[in-house]
This record gives C-alpha cells, sequence and structure tokens, in this order.
C-alpha cells in the first residue's frame, strides 16, 4: 500500500518561529480578556434611557417602601360641630328614605311609619344603629350615634310622630356652650 501523504516533508502553518508561538498564545488570553473589560466598561458606565432605569430613584423607592396604612388619631376634646338631624338625613339616609328603596319607609309616608314610631324611640334608634333589613348598620360611621339619634327624630316627626330632639353629649354640649 502505498501511502499519498510524505511524512519527512515540513509542516507548513502560520507561526513558523518560537517567538511568533509565544506571541500567539499570550494574545489568545489577552484580546478576550480586553474584550470582556471594554464590554463591561460599555455598560455599566454612563446613563441609560432604556427601561426601569427609574427603578432607583429616591421617589421610586420611597413609593415601594411607604407604609401600607396610616393611624389617625383625633382629639377627644376638640370642638366638634354637631350635625342637625336633617343635615345626617340628607347626607346618609335620604339615598333610601327619600325614594322608599329596598323597603324603606319614605319620608312623610304616616301609614309607613306609624307602627314603627309605636315601638318607640330606643327601638328606632337601635335599628338605625345596628342595621335592619337592607338598611346598613350606621354605628360607627362618619356620624355620631348622638346624630344618628337627631336623624331618627327628624325623620320620624316628619311622618308624625311627636319625638322630643335627644340631649346632646356632655362633652359636646359644653364645647359647643364654650364656642358661642
Amino acid at each position: 500500500m502505498s501511502d499519498p501523504q510524505d511524512h519527512d516533508a515540513p509542516h507548513e502553518g502560520p507561526i513558523k518561529t518560537p517567538k511568533q508561538l509565544i506571541w500567539t498564545v499570550v494574545a489568545s488570553f489577552l484580546v478576550p480578556i480586553a474584550i470582556i473589560v471594554l464590554l463591561v466598561n460599555f455598560v455599566a458606565t454612563g446613563d441609560k434611557s432604556g427601561a426601569g432605569t427609574e427603578a432607583m430613584s429616591e421617589e421610586a423607592v420611597a413609593h415601594r417602601i411607604q407604609p401600607v396604612g396610616v393611624v389617625m388619631l383625633k382629639d377627644a376634646s376638640a370642638v366638634v360641630e354637631l350635625r342637625t338631624g336633617e343635615q345626617v338625613y340628607t347626607a346618609q339616609c335620604s339615598a333610601c328614605h327619600a325614594a322608599g328603596l329596598a323597603g324603606a319607609p319614605k319620608l312623610g309616608d304616616e301609614a309607613a311609619w306609624a307602627p314603627r314610631i309605636k315601638t318607640g324611640y330606643e327601638v328606632l334608634v337601635t335599628s338605625a344603629l345596628k342595621g335592619k333589613g337592607a338598611m346598613a348598620a350606621q354605628g360607627g360611621g362618619e356620624f355620631s350615634d348622638f346624630e344618628i339619634g337627631r336623624a331618627v327624630v327628624f325623620m320620624a316627626n316628619k311622618s308624625g310622630a311627636k319625638l322630643d330632639e335627644p340631649k346632646a353629649p356632655a362633652a359636646a354640649a359644653s364645647a359647643a356652650s364654650a364656642a358661642k
């Protein structure tokens, strides 16, 4: 068998001397390192105007760490302007009692209010504060229990009752008289 290649022929390639070999080996390590360093510098420096660049701004961080809830303390001795029964009725009760929605007796409908008025002021106020039927509980809401009582008297008196206006709580009465 004959071998077409001559094993004794000199090997030819781009590297002909040991000095060229050393430079090639050094360059094969240094060139990739230099390219990596340049890419890192390019990416890490300068202002980037891409998506997410404002994520670490002071406003964005403050927005992310703001409290979920807030505790508000009110001064119990502060002068409180008590609302009249008509004001409370207009703000809260008229939504249903003006049109008679969801079984609510209409304001001024003496026939619908008569059986309720017979139960007395305390039962009417308790129904308003704790809720009854489709009417939600009004106690602990925007209006004080006293103001809800005033609204009950206003509605009942407009519907045929002769109830007396409830007396203002002692703290509110003294604050109101001091304000005058």
